[in-house]
């Protein structure tokens, strides 16, 4: 009589348990719906109200680039903290590579006028005339 060898008992899995890697991708799915919010807004500005909505279509990403004005007038161009000479200064190379370029400007609802004055002056000297300024919509 033969014996049967415990080799027979042992089963070998011939499919992939893909729980765990679902479970992964949700978890992933979650963290990236929770910091998109945050990576939007890099200064916590109050910005001032309009009551109505721009009806243009939206321009394409690349053609925007984002100026942000501090309360105490300190400037943020891309979400980096600079001087507003550095700002021009990349601001003409950006718009010599693209004349589309569109300036968004964020500034804080009680921050002084002054600072967007001078970043729009410096603008307009340069040939730089489509500036938009970032408001809330008024309820």
């Amino acid at each position: 009589m033969r014996r049967f060898s415990q080799r027979n008992s042992l089963v070998t899995l011939s499919e992939i348990n893909i729980t765990p890697l679902l479970d992964l991708a949700f978890v992933l799915l979650i963290i990236f719906i929770i910091t998109t919010p945050m990576l939007e807004s890099s200064l916590s500005l109050n910005l001032p109200q309009a009551s109505s909505k721009a009806d243009q279509r939206p321009p394409r990403a690349d053609d925007i680039r984002t100026v942000e004005i501090d309360r105490a007038g300190g400037f943020r161009f891309q979400k980096r903290p600079m001087t507003l000479d550095q700002i021009e200064t990349q601001l003409v190379a950006d718009f010599r590579a693209n004349p589309n370029l569109i300036i968004r400007v964020r500034g804080d609802r009680d921050g002084k006028l002054d600072h967007a004055m001078q970043l729009l002056d410096r603008c307009t000297r340069r040939g730089m005339t489509q500036v938009s300024f970032s408001t809330e919509l008024r309820q």
